[in-house]
């Protein structure tokens, strides 16, 4: 727990801070150039602060993860994204606790970083199976709910799962999956945006989250290789 109580960003070093700060400035400077509500501005914050920390493999980053899906679940359903909704509520949240309980489970050398695993065939192939099965479920479903732009959230839906599974697993390639999924919603709410400036926060959200995501997989990568020297 001391993970958690500690002040974590006293850990951030000089270009993590600048990377988080222009982050938090970008979404802050887009929400008073739109009629935005709160709960956006606050849900985007949540969420860029959750993935510097999940680019140091800290498990505090997946406790901002789980209050950024509760928020982002709200403004979804607003806009009758039930996939996104459904996905952040009902999947990335829980996917998130799991995570962070895996994560305190597997930390390096009793360190705040969590232990980089690496990912193997069968968890691949088993993963990918998943992921077909989740997608083709949540196509059916979105479509009966009438869900607005069906297709994109279905892809939404897809790299979603399978980039918090790749969390659970301690795997790098999370972030390249989470990359994969910021464009899409990149694609999602660029369109909501258009229809209705309010929405410009929770799209430059995301372009802030794949730079982050970004720089979340080059970090690993240091990790993985910095401890398996160590090892």
């Amino acid at each position: 727990m001391r993970v958690i109580i500690k002040n974590p960003f006293k850990d951030l070093d000089r270009f993590e801070r600048w990377l988080w700060c222009i982050s938090m400035l970008v979404i802050i400077v887009s929400f008073f150039f739109s009629e935005s509500n709160v709960i956006s501005l606050v849900a985007s914050l949540m969420g860029v602060t959750a993935l510097i920390f999940i680019a140091k493999g800290y498990v505090i980053g997946q406790i901002f993860v789980i209050i950024f899906a509760i928020l982002y679940g709200i403004i979804s359903f607003e806009l009758t994204y039930y996939g996104e909704m459904i996905t952040y509520v009902g999947m990335s949240a829980p996917i998130a606790l799991i995570s962070a309980i895996t994560w305190l489970k597997n930390p390096y050398q009793g360190s705040k970083e969590v232990k980089v695993a690496k990912l193997t065939s069968k968890k691949v192939a088993i993963l990918l199976v998943l992921t077909v099965a989740v997608t083709t479920a949540f196509y059916f479903i979105l479509g009966a709910l009438g869900n607005a732009n069906l297709i994109v959230s279905t892809v939404s839906v897809a790299t979603s799962f399978f980039a918090a599974s790749l969390t659970v697993l301690r795997s790098p390639y999370y972030a390249l999956a989470y990359s994969l999924n910021d464009i899409v919603l990149i694609a999602l709410w660029g369109i909501a945006t258009i229809n209705d400036i309010s929405n410009l926060p929770t799209l430059m959200c995301f372009v802030v989250f794949l730079a982050n995501d970004t720089y979340g997989f080059v970090n690993w990568r240091r990790m993985q290789k910095r401890q398996d020297i160590n090892a």
